[in-house]
């Protein structure tokens, strides 16, 4: 074998500018894929982590018989929701976990009654993740010792005509079914650029909503958020393991429509390398189909040699593997270091956020990270798609007859 890889070596730069081109061809396509693949979990954290965020965190905790309540958003207190904070922060791949009371109510002035989803929530660790904090667009974010404070978002100030240190009315339920209303003074809004979701949402401290909702010292969620998208089942099962007993959901089940628009940014990835994938495998079917028309009596010369039509196989089946190994190496150095600089800079993207509802969840600029796995997946691909080019012309060479290719001009 290692005299056929030598022959093949030799043979692959016989021809150095045709090598080159195909191998620098090959290389590129390796790198676009390996930034392709980094942008689009790049595109991923920065519209749908934030968006998921928003929405209710990667991970949501509840008590049993959360999903079986006939109510929406029922307030069944947690038995022990300081251990299940403690479990999920000791993991890994979590940011940071908090508690919360949600419930559903109204809030009302004279503009008319707006029916919202009331969260209570720990506002000092929220702070540090919290996307409506910031994009406080008047007045100020939260604090634990808020008492009839709220913060709105700039859709329902804007239908309901209001502003920071205007009072309005907020109506919510309580355990049993209870309605509990109270006058709350707006102390900030938050703008999102969506204003169906800022229409939809108020906030109000953990304290505070303990107090009016009747769950003194209790909270019914705890969420979870991750510093990624897709480690989502790590963490499950660690709950699973460590703290038997609770429902938990994900943002793929609360929200499957982003799951949807997730899966379809992956078939757009695997149809894009696919594409790029087969034409690296035609340009190495062209050169060692050329490289056989070239090499006929070359051909003829190794089989009067003694080479049998299986050697003469694999030695051209090597020298395609050759060629697709040169072109994976130099793609996964040229994408380490175009995609390096790329998650080191990043993208701005701020001239965009205003084009549709989703793109108002962009960050001003998103990092397009080094994905390992991929550069190691893209050049075995490359690999395997240039031993399969290979096969053709490594055929047609065997069924070369000796005299006949002798006598080839």
């Amino acid at each position: 074998m290692t005299l056929y890889l030598r022959l093949a070596w030799r043979n692959v730069w016989r021809q150095r500018r045709r090598t080159f081109l195909i191998a620098g061809a090959m290389g590129v396509i390796v790198m676009l894929l390996m930034i392709y693949d980094g942008v689009i979990v790049g595109y991923e954290q920065a519209i749908y982590g934030n968006a998921i965020q928003v929405m209710g965190g990667n991970i949501q905790v509840h008590a049993p018989g959360y999903q079986e309540a006939t109510s929406n958003n029922p307030l069944l207190p947690m038995a022990d929701p300081d251990e299940v904070v403690r479990a999920a922060e000791s993991h890994p791949d979590v940011v940071l976990a908090t508690k919360r009371i949600i419930t559903g109510g109204l809030v009302t002035n004279r503009e008319g009654a707006f029916s919202v989803t009331i969260i209570g929530l720990e506002t000092e660790k929220e702070s540090q993740i919290s996307i409506e904090a910031q994009n406080i667009s008047a007045g100020r974010y939260l604090v634990a010792d808020d008492g009839d404070m709220v913060l709105i978002g700039q859709g329902l100030a804007t239908v309901m005509d209001v502003e920071v240190g205007d009072r309005i009315t907020m109506a919510g339920k309580s355990t049993h079914e209870q309605t509990r209303q109270r006058t709350m003074t707006i102390i900030g809004i938050y703008d999102l650029g969506v204003a169906s979701v800022e229409k939809g949402t108020i906030f109000i401290s953990l304290n505070e909503a303990q107090q009016l909702f009747g769950l003194n010292g209790q909270v019914t969620e705890v969420v979870v958020s991750l510093k990624q998208l897709g480690k989502e089942s790590g963490v499950i099962n660690m709950f699973n393991a460590k703290q038997p007993g609770y429902e938990i959901d994900t943002w793929e089940t609360v929200y499957p429509e982003l799951k949807q628009g997730i899966e379809m940014d992956k078939s757009v990835i695997a149809v894009f390398s696919i594409v790029m994938l087969g034409i690296a495998a035609i340009g190495i079917l062209n050169l060692l189909m050329m490289a056989v028309f070239e090499r006929t009596r070359e051909i003829g010369i190794l089989g009067a040699l003694g080479l049998k039509p299986r050697q003469v196989t694999i030695l051209f089946l090597l020298e395609g593997i050759l060629i697709g190994l040169t072109g994976a190496v130099l793609g996964a150095i040229l994408g380490t270091i175009v995609g390096g600089i790329l998650s080191y800079y990043g993208f701005d993207f701020s001239q965009w956020a205003d084009m549709a509802d989703y793109t108002a969840f962009f960050t001003d600029r998103f990092y397009p990270p080094l994905v390992p796995l991929k550069i190691l997946d893209h050049g075995l691909t490359l690999l395997i798609i240039s031993a399969l080019a290979s096969i053709y012309p490594a055929y047609q060479a065997s069924r070369q007859e000796p005299a006949e290719a002798l006598h080839n001009v």
